[in-house]
């Protein structure tokens, strides 16, 4: 796992209710099993919901079996970097915590993108 910020500093907190990240630790960690690269600590939004649902990936509503309690606009949580690029070219990215989004993110998306969104 790893555990640093697009600053180069310890990734912060991004949620811990909703429990997010990848290895459900709060933080957007990745490894090599992550394939989606769940690095992104984004604020849901309705519009970003509504397109990920459109996407494919509906992230509103609970699968308790999985123990996922569906997500609500501001909601904190760590969301695919390429899932967050994407609403970004279709202008309908959240708000991203800089200081809880993972260093690998960089290597799909720009700073100057992260950093246009941030809260």
């Amino acid at each position: 796992m790893d555990g640093i910020n697009i600053f180069g500093q310890k990734i912060s907190l991004c949620s811990k209710d909703p429990l997010t990240g990848y290895y459900r630790t709060g933080c957007c960690e990745t490894g090599p099993d992550d394939s989606g690269t769940h690095t992104v600590c984004a604020v849901m939004t309705v519009e970003f919901l509504e397109f990920s649902k459109s996407r494919g990936n509906d992230l509103m509503t609970p699968i308790p079996e999985y123990g996922f309690p569906g997500l609500k606009p501001g909601d904190q949580w760590c969301l695919c970097a390429r899932r967050w690029l994407e609403a970004y070219e279709f202008e309908v990215a959240p708000k991203v915590i800089l200081e809880a989004t993972n260093e690998k993110t960089l290597q799909i998306i720009p700073i100057e993108k992260l950093t246009a969104h941030s809260k």
